[in-house]
């Protein structure tokens, strides 16, 4: 990485990292260019180059005569970006909720087009991470159990057969890791996927697509139950 590239990405890291932390909020003035290359001893284009990643991250707008300005959250561009300052800012609750609901939308659906379709290779994948789950659950490794639970689920998002499914998620992908290793220290919660996930692998079996969805649905409500009872309180 060139120095140039260095500078602005560190610049526009701290400009980032001061808006979670709530000294400027959407529809604030940043500082002028000027004051923020003083801050950060860098030249104006360092500076510029800066603030034209975050806005093209959505973050940032810049109002001609005036200067650059937070952009309201719902215009930001980035997931993870969003997610992270709304947890910042007590939303984590309703932000974990709504990413389950988010993950409803497409993943129920998506075992539904698996059913007639998904290959007994496949299956066997679904098998394997259920094995590696239990395997790493016993070990106590985390990192282990919640790789091996996004492989699950990515593998049939990719049995679907609906490219667009798996494009829609991938922006949650990163976010999706950091809250299952979050609730799946839970040894509770590890049962409980464990035990879901068997359910839909049994559906998927049957290349019954409503059956399918229906083990989907019910995994991903015992998702939001075990949250709320042992996560959020």
């Amino acid at each position: 990485m060139s120095r140039r590239k260095s500078l602005v990405n560190t610049v526009a890291d701290d400009l980032f990292d001061r808006i979670v932390a709530g000294e400027f909020g959407p529809g604030d003035p940043l500082p002028s260019e000027a004051e923020i290359g003083e801050q950060f001893d860098v030249s104006r284009v360092t500076v510029r180059e800066a603030l034209r990643t975050l806005t093209t991250r959505g973050i940032v707008r810049v109002v001609s005569g005036i200067g650059s300005r937070v952009a309201p959250v719902e215009a930001w561009r980035s997931v993870p970006d969003a997610l992270r300052y709304r947890a910042a800012h007590g939303d984590d609750a309703t932000v974990s909720e709504q990413l389950i609901s988010t993950r409803r939308l497409i993943e129920c659906e998506a075992a539904a087009l698996a059913a007639p379709l998904i290959s007994d290779s496949a299956l066997e994948d679904c098998e394997a991470c259920i094995t590696a789950m239990e395997d790493a659950s016993k070990a106590a490794d985390v990192d282990a159990f919640v790789a091996s639970d996004l492989r699950f689920h990515s593998v049939i998002l990719e049995a679907s057969g609906n490219l667009f499914l798996a494009v829609l998620l991938a922006p949650l992908t990163e976010v999706l890791a950091d809250r299952r290793t979050e609730t799946s220290r839970v040894p509770e919660i590890q049962r409980h996927a464990i035990h879901e996930h068997r359910a839909i692998v049994a559906a998927l079996r049957s290349r019954d697509s409503a059956a399918s969805r229906a083990a989907m649905e019910h995994h991903l409500q015992q998702t939001l139950d075990d949250l709320r009872h042992y996560v959020l309180h």
